[in-house]
Formats: C-alpha cells, structure tokens, sequence
C-alpha cells in the first residue's frame, strides 16, 4: 500500500491554469495577431524583387533554418510518433498551403481585398475546432457565423464586378488549408511547446522546400531592393516563425476557438498596413465588411456553446 501511495504521488497533476497565465495567453495570441497582419504587406514588397514560387519555397527555408538552429543548440528529441501525422497537417497548411496560396492571390488582389477575405479565417478555425472536439454550437452561433459569411462572399463579388476572380478561389482555399493547421497546430502545442510545434513542421518540409527554392530562384526573375528583401525576411522570420510561436502558445493557453477570435483584429490591422506601407486606396465596402464581419463573429463568441 505504501508503494503504490509513493507512486501515485509520483504522478505529476495538471494544475489549472490561473487567470494570470491566461492573461498572458492572450497577449501571447494577441502578438501572434499583429505579425501575421504585417505578413500580407510583407508579402506585396517581397514580389516587387521574387516571384511567388520563389517568395514561398526561401521564406520557408529560411525559417526552417531558424528553427532547426533552435532544435539543434537546444538538443530537442524529435517528437513522438504520434505527433507526426498533426505535425504534417500543420506543415500542409501554414508552412506551404497558405503562403502558397495567398502570394498567389496577392499577384493580382489587392492587400485589402485579401485581407477581408481572409477575415473569414477566426470563423473557420473555430468552426474546425469545434468539429474536432465535438461541440454543439448553438443556433445564435450559425446564424451569426453564416451572415459574417455572406458578408464577405458578397464583398468579393462586388469587388471583382459580378464574379468571383482566380484570386478569390485562392484566398478560400488559403481559408480552409491554415484553419486546419491552425486547428492542429493548438492540438499539437497542448503537448509540446508551441516553438518546437511551428519548428518540426518547417524542419519537415526541408526536403520539399530546398529543391523547390533553387529551381524557382533559377526560372523566376529576381531583383533585390530594400522592399523585396524586408519583405522577405518578415515572412520568414516573423510571420512564419516568430508569430507562430506565441501563436501556438497562446492558443494552448486560451483554447482554440477563444483564441481564433483575437484574429478579428488582422483584417482591420491589415487595412490599415496596406495604406500606411503600400499607399493603397480603400474602397468603402472594404472597411464596412471587415467591421460587419467583426461584428458576426463577435456574436458566435457570446452565443451559448
């Protein structure tokens, strides 16, 4: 009996987390916010002297160089075996899909005009997550969730005159692959740190990165200027790395769909990025749909369930 009492004390016990750590959490979220708001005007200067192919494949190496550094000098293991299939996901969506995906659109869609349309990305992260656990949100929560999506599908319709452009279908897309990694990503952080989380899924994608970069640094134009080369390594070091990091702890902290919230704020942050960096020219629905979207998705976090 004494033996198994000593080995029960032994058993380390989750302790909930105070309000102060979850204040922290939502700071930490909060900074991952205001990197990734940055990442769409990062990305119009780093097409000024890159082509997309060229932008996405370095920006990802050069932040898996980072990462590997980190793991390496701090003599990290490699995680378990069942973290692989999670760590795949995330590499799948905010590592190659979304990057991928957005500088596509960003070719021909404005930063505004993207940055709107992804403002749909807290809904859809919250709505994976809710899947993945098993919630039942309430019906307050779907008609609030569906109106914030009707407000930006009639947003990009307007915007590109009756239609929705090459640009747009990128942007959905871009939607869905990064709310899955996002959405695994915070599983993944509950169990490692959230560093070592965005650090294996760069480190994993290596062997796809490294080769696509030397061709497409071969076959695209390349013209290095101020902008382009600061562009590049914000998307690299702060978009893709740095703001992950505090990304994924704070969401371990706060929870998935809490934290998805806090993104409410880029597509505004954004819009004001792309005049003050870009000198772009909003278009009226553009601030109106991001404040009504913000509206809508407000609601879904008020709602029961």
């Amino acid at each position: 009996m004494r033996a198994q009492s000593s080995a029960t004390a032994a058993v380390p016990i989750a302790v909930p987390a105070p309000s102060q750590g979850r204040g922290f959490g939502t700071l930490q979220a909060a900074l991952g916010v205001v990197a990734f708001s940055l990442t769409f005007p990062a990305t119009a200067w780093g097409l000024e002297g890159f082509g997309p192919w060229s932008l996405v494949a370095v920006r990802s190496v050069l932040a898996a160089v980072i990462a590997g550094g980190c793991l390496l000098a701090l003599r990290v293991p490699l995680p378990a075996r069942r973290h692989w299939a999670g760590l795949a996901v995330v590499a799948a969506g905010v590592v190659l899909g979304f990057p991928m995906l957005t500088t596509l659109a960003l070719q021909t869609s404005t930063t505004a005009h993207a940055a709107v349309v992804v403002g749909l990305l807290p809904l859809t992260t919250a709505l994976l997550s809710s899947l993945r656990t098993g919630s039942r949100p309430s019906r307050s929560f779907w008609a609030a969730a569906l109106a914030g999506a009707a407000a930006v599908v009639a947003f990009t319709v307007q915007q590109s005159g009756g239609a929705l452009t090459t640009a747009d279908l990128y942007l959905f897309g871009a939607l869905l692959i990064c709310a899955a990694g996002y959405t695994e990503g915070g599983r993944l952080a509950g169990a490692m740190p959230g560093w070592q989380v965005i650090g294996w899924a760069l480190v994993l994608c290596l062997p796809l990165t490294v080769p696509v970069a030397a061709v497409a640094l071969t076959a695209e134009p390349v013209h290095i200027t101020a902008h382009s080369v600061t562009g590049l390594l914000w998307v690299a070091a702060g978009s893709q790395f740095l703001g992950l990091i505090v990304w994924y702890r704070g969401m371990a902290s706060i929870g998935i769909p809490k934290a998805s919230q806090l993104q409410l704020a880029q597509p505004l942050l954004t819009l004001f990025w792309s005049v003050f960096l870009l000198g772009e020219h909003l278009a009226w629905a553009a601030p109106v749909t991001a404040l009504a979207v913000l509206v809508c998705i407000a609601v879904t976090q008020r709602a029961r369930g």
